[in-house]
């Protein structure tokens, strides 16, 4: 889940990497959603930051979180939990 705030808006670059590795591993194991913080109150301890926020479930539970928009470790952190 990309975590973003409306005034900054979700990190487009990482989207072509999502796709990338989506086509690699096959559409049915890895699903990207993105969510505005200011809207949702489970989210509310990320906002005011000016980094994207990227939060990795496996089974209905949390088990990452990215801070930044760092391309090879988004990838590390997806392989291993898929």
């Amino acid at each position: 889940v990309d975590v973003f705030q409306a005034w900054c808006g979700p990190c487009k670059p990482v989207v072509n990497l999502f796709q990338k590795i989506r086509n690699e591993v096959g559409s049915n194991l890895l699903h990207f959603a993105v969510a505005e913080v200011d809207s949702i109150d489970a989210l509310e301890k990320y906002r005011g930051q000016c980094e994207p926020v990227f939060l990795f479930y496996t089974g209905g539970e949390l088990v990452a979180v990215v801070r930044g928009a760092d391309a090879p470790l988004l990838q590390k952190t997806i392989l291993k939990y898929l």
